[in-house]
């Protein structure tokens, strides 16, 4: 069976570790080679691991920016709900006549 995958916060704890070990300057040759090795790999996995999110979260915003987009053909609505359109003269008769105030919405 492969090995676990590395997460980014493990394969960035492994770094420090390493690190840490060469600050010490207690590390022989042959060791130092392995672990400049393994620095280098865990660093590639962290830069892929960076790109791969940034990517998934580019999808997302888009995906969200898409939906923002409201169609054009589709007139707006306004406050109570109405769509959006030229008054026409007949509206005058409707309810109190050219001339006359118009009754409130909640009257019937």
């Amino acid at each position: 069976m492969p090995p676990a995958p590395v997460t980014y916060a493990q394969a960035l704890a492994e770094l420090e570790t390493i690190l840490r070990a060469l600050e010490t300057d207690t590390v022989d040759v042959d060791d130092l080679t392995a672990r400049v090795e393994r620095s280098a790999e865990l660093i590639r996995l962290c830069r892929h691991k960076l790109r791969h999110a940034e990517a998934s979260l580019d999808r997302v915003f888009d995906s969200l920016d898409e939906d923002d987009a409201e169609p054009e053909d589709e007139p707006e609505a306004d406050e109570d709900g109405d769509e959006d359109e030229e008054e026409d003269e007949d509206d005058h008769d409707e309810a109190g006549g050219a001339g006359k105030p118009n009754q409130p919405s909640w009257l019937f």
